[in-house]
């Protein structure tokens, strides 16, 4: 899909969609939604979050009603099926805020009160897998998710099945929590966030073809980077100082080194994941977000 099927707004254009769209987020749950790199202020929410949250508003609405139109039409029983949206985009991005922005914006509408945000970090494989496989190195690669769970996840859940499964995850250990279960039980709204949400799966079938709507967060590469290595010295004095953390032979660093290994796993891993795998999925989403350098977002493009 080229730029021109998209829409293309600037921030003041996207922010008049608001419409009357109330702001039902305090500025102390805007500060706890915030990101580890991510400063979210209540200008950014009203002019970005809050049109978005009425669009998606309107698109479950229409989801809800034409479910319904097809139940009185077979005659059959209502058969709750949540509105599924995915949030794809690169490491440091921003995808993860933004998407707790939009649980918690959606869950205030009055037709779909339950919101679930689901993270495929959960559908990694555990480390022991990823070294058996010779895979660490590439972790957050598609190869490194068990896809097929993932898929059979998001099939199941857009089909309206109640009590589904699925795997943990921790960063602090960055591995998957052995023994530990999330149950997803029929929400309203389920939201996809993560790396690969626009991959190919192991089949061929994708993930996203079981979204309603997807929503890529891009930016300039050296924005990322930068966001990126921030967000690394950030951890290295909070997360991975903690005992049981994966990465705390970080934490005694200088900040000249920590910013040259950080600096390092971009460039070796992440840009390259970021190059081959995650922007090549960018034209399939429903909506672009492009952020500036200071993580607000400039433009908006949504798919005609």
């Amino acid at each position: 899909m080229t730029r021109a099927q998209y829409l293309d707004f600037d921030r003041a254009d996207w922010a008049s969609l608001r419409g009357r769209t109330p702001l039902t987020l305090t500025p102390e749950e805007v500060e706890k939604l915030s990101g580890i790199s991510v400063n979210l202020d209540i200008d950014m929410v009203e002019e970005t979050f809050l049109p978005l949250s009425r669009l998606l508003n309107l698109y479950v609405q229409g989801s809800q009603l034409l479910s319904s139109v097809t139940d009185t039409f077979l005659g059959t029983q209502p058969q709750p099926r949540p509105f599924v949206i995915g949030v794809a985009g690169s490491v440091a991005v921003g995808k993860s805020t933004i998407a707790r922005v939009l649980e918690a914006l959606l869950a205030r509408w009055p037709h779909h009160p339950q919101v679930d945000l689901v993270t495929t970090d959960g559908f990694l494989f555990a480390n022991q897998v990823l070294i058996e496989r010779g895979l660490m190195e590439r972790k957050g690669f598609p190869e490194s998710y068990h896809r097929s769970a993932l898929l059979e996840f998001v099939s199941r859940a857009a089909a309206g099945e109640e009590h589904l499964e699925i795997p943990v995850y921790s960063h602090i250990r960055y591995d998957i929590v052995e023994g530990e279960r999330r149950v997803i039980n029929q929400p309203d709204i389920l939201i996809i966030e993560g790396l690969n949400v626009l991959q190919a799966g192991d089949t061929g079938a994708f993930v996203s073809d079981y979204f309603d709507f997807s929503i890529f967060v891009d930016a300039e590469k050296a924005d990322i980077k930068r966001w990126y290595v921030e967000r690394f010295l950030t951890l290295q004095e909070t997360a991975f100082t903690q005992p049981d953390a994966y990465f705390r032979r970080y934490s005694e660093l200088s900040k000249d080194e920590a910013v040259a290994v950080a600096e390092e796993i971009w460039e070796r891993i992440n840009e390259v994941n970021l190059t081959e795998n995650i922007l090549p999925t960018r034209d399939r989403a429903s909506l672009i977000l492009e952020k500036g350098a200071d993580h607000s977002v400039r433009r908006v493009r949504l798919r005609r």
